[in-house]
């Protein structure tokens, strides 16, 4: 067992701005407190919450540290002595409410989940942030069932690619809007059963076409805005609607009429401030009912847009930024671990 240095490299925010501000720098090896294990990080994903707290928007909870990555994957290398449910040498992916841009990691063991068997540690890096966002918000809160029509705003991002085959994995048909034709194929490609070009369709309309004028029981919105009062137009009667970013703006004017005409149901939520409890809870769901999809192969992880790096961060939120990726984009540390 390699011994746990007292010092590590680390993804460092200098100041607000533009990715460049994204520097290497040297922070002291975080000790697991109460409830805790340490990993070593081999891989870790990027989010874009973590471009919004790059930018100075999404400040960390309190008593949290300020080195953004909200997921990783490694090896647990200490643990604290309440710890039982797991053990040094384990194999881990993890959701963390930030440090994750680093050699090393705490997280709630709680919140720690095998890699699923056939999966490799890059892989397994690019599945907490998306799969607890997505079954909180399209399976507990959207209430998504077998036969229900799923639209998925954003379907060629690391949550929209996420949504789309857990969605068909669980049974659903699956509706996506996306900027581009390629990015469309590449959705419908993962499984999607429609894909909207949003710069050339209206998508309430194709929507409503696509489904027979029924519209979709279960929309996944991250753009928030004007995109409300149409998602309203798009949803089916008692459809559901989760809201889980505003990236097209935090207000919105919406016909309340056809909200109580329709018996509609929107339900927001954002997944970093939540309680370790509550995210315990959401990852002993993902155990139970998702990871075995992903070991039998009946679910597929999210594709790996592209690697980088881990002193290449800026690049890979520079890659973000430019909107062009499908699926996720990853982080690899310097001595990365292989299943």
């Amino acid at each position: 067992m390699t011994a746990i240095p007292e010092r590590m490299q680390a993804v460092e925010i200098t100041q607000p701005g533009p990715p460049e501000v994204l520097k290497i720098g040297e922070r002291p090896v975080p000790k697991p407190t109460k409830g805790e294990v340490l990993i070593r990080v081999a891989a870790a994903g990027v989010n874009r919450p973590d471009v919004i707290q790059r930018l100075g928007h999404y400040p960390p909870p309190p008593g949290t540290t300020d080195i953004p990555g909200l997921e990783v994957a490694g090896e647990i290398v200490s643990v604290a002595p309440d710890v039982t449910s797991w053990h040094v040498g384990d194999k881990v992916c993890a959701l963390v409410a930030g440090g994750g841009y680093a050699q090393y990691v705490t997280a709630p063991s709680v919140q720690c989940l095998p890699i699923p068997r056939g999966l490799s540690l890059e892989q397994a890096a690019a599945l907490p942030e998306t799969f607890f966002t997505v079954y909180l918000n399209v399976v507990e809160r959207g209430e998504l069932h077998a036969g229900d029509t799923l639209l998925i705003h954003g379907g060629s991002s690391g949550i929209g690619t996420t949504a789309i085959l857990l969605g068909k994995a669980l049974g659903a048909r699956v509706l996506v809007t996306a900027g581009s034709d390629r990015k469309c194929q590449a959705c419908l490609e993962l499984g999607a059963d429609v894909a909207i070009n949003y710069r050339e369709q209206d998508f309430v309309q194709a929507v409503l076409a696509a489904t027979e004028k029924r519209g979709a029981d279960v929309v996944l919105d991250m753009v928030g805005g004007e995109y409300m009062q149409r998602n309203i137009q798009a949803a089916a009667t008692d459809g559901r609607i989760a809201l889980i970013a505003t990236q097209g703006g935090t207000q919105a004017n919406i016909d309340l009429r056809l909200l109580m005409g329709k018996r509609l149901k929107i339900a927001g939520a954002t997944l970093r401030p939540q309680t370790v409890e509550r995210k315990g809870r959401l990852a002993a769901a993902l155990r139970a009912n998702v990871w075995p999809l992903l070991e039998s192969g009946k679910l597929q992880p999210p594709p790996i847009h592209a690697r980088f790096a881990l002193a290449d961060a800026a690049k890979a939120h520079a890659e973000m930024e430019a909107g062009l990726h499908v699926g996720k984009l990853v982080l690899i540390a310097p001595e990365i671990f292989r299943t």
